[in-house]
């Protein structure tokens, strides 16, 4: 009986927080592990714990009770998670998964290994390794471990931007002639089936890396959603994947793919799959790891996701700008409730769903309007 199993998320953030509201419809005891005893997940669970999803103790401890854990984070201790396997715990994804997936270089070498069409790039060590290679300059920095919403990313445009780059392990990438940037979430259970959504076309901040908006469906020429899909179930089954996976891909000008990232977890790309779709990426990430069937993935409406980063203009006049917001016919709200917020950090997202899409980018715009 699902009541009976007892899950645990390694990480506190937003995405454990809306994996929260799903389980809940399925009735499931979950549990949460972050070091931030301020995390949003831990207003939303009465089985909240302190401790470091990169700790081996803390993970091992954390998992020694549970049948399932899962993540909402790449950074966790894969040997405290092979441990708990050897006990009988279900880990999903695998700790070989997580793994491969944690280091970008690991990352990019398991997808050739396949035959996936990926962005080339090389390995850094640190600055003085760059200095070597200043020929494959331009290009995109990315740090192998620990990145996200943009932390860890760069372009160097010039030699003289080495000065000010990453002193440590990472990738340098050939810049690509990018015409879009879109993203795919596939889900897999234990017994091999897939399901992908459609996918979104993503708007980055060109400044932060940080994605600001996405739009579902993504309007691609005719069979390019379709070897998208291809894509991402390739990777999916090569990976064994049990849980859910978001493939990020750049479209060339020439209308090429190549895979750009992969999260194994829920993502900013599937936030929309909450009012849009008929099974969220939260729910089928649930369904996959509790061997469940997988839900339906088609949109039932078009949408549009704004994420929201703080401002002074919020911190200002928030619950105003919240009031304008919420009149917005079709605007649904989901404020992470984040303390101690910086500048520039997301602390929520809204989702737009209307008709059609030219009604949707008008009501975005005024969205925009009154959260700057």
């Amino acid at each position: 009986m699902l009541e009976n199993l007892k899950i645990g998320i390694l990480g506190g953030g937003q995405l454990g927080g809306m994996l929260l509201r799903h389980a809940i419809d399925l009735g499931l005891s979950v549990s949460v592990l972050d070091k931030d005893a301020n995390a949003p997940c831990a207003r939303y669970t009465s089985s909240f714990f302190c401790g470091d999803p990169k700790s081996f103790d803390d993970v091992l401890a954390f998992g020694k009770e549970l049948d399932v854990i899962t993540i909402e984070m790449e950074a966790v201790n894969i040997d405290a998670l092979r441990e708990l396997e050897k006990q009988g715990k279900k880990v999903f994804p695998s700790p070989a998964t997580i793994q491969v997936i944690q280091d970008k270089y690991t990352q990019k070498q398991f997808l050739l290994s396949h035959n996936i069409p990926v962005v080339p790039g090389i390995a850094i060590e640190d600055k003085n390794d760059l200095v070597k290679h200043e020929d494959k300059i331009p290009g995109c920095l990315k740090k192998r471990r620990d990145g996200y919403d943009g932390y860890g990313v760069m372009v160097l445009k010039t030699v003289a931007d080495i000065e000010k780059a990453f002193n440590a392990p990472s990738v340098l990438e050939e810049l690509v002639d990018i015409k879009h940037e879109i993203a795919v979430i596939v889900g897999r259970n234990e017994q091999g089936e897939v399901k992908c959504y459609d996918p979104v076309m993503m708007v980055f901040s060109e400044e932060k890396f940080v994605l600001e908006s996405q739009v579902a469906p993504a309007q691609l020429a005719d069979g390019m959603a379709e070897e998208a899909f291809a894509i991402a179930e390739k990777i999916a089954d090569a990976l064994k994947l049990v849980g859910i996976l978001a493939v990020e891909m750049f479209v060339t000008k020439d209308n090429k793919i190549l895979v750009n990232e992969l999260a194994p977890r829920p993502h900013n790309s599937g936030h929309h799959t909450i009012e849009a779709s008929t099974t969220s990426q939260y729910e089928q990430l649930l369904r996959a790891i509790l061997g469940l069937p997988l839900g339906e993935t088609a949109l039932h409406l078009p949408s549009l996701m704004l994420n929201i980063l703080e401002n002074e203009a919020l911190r200002s006049d928030r619950q105003e700008k919240f009031n304008s917001l919420l009149a917005v016919p079709g605007a649904h709200l989901h404020w992470y409730g984040k303390k101690g917020s910086r500048i520039g950090r997301k602390v929520g997202h809204v989702t737009v769903t209307g008709s059609t899409m030219e009604d949707i980018l008008k009501k975005a715009e005024t969205i925009r309007k009154i959260l700057n």
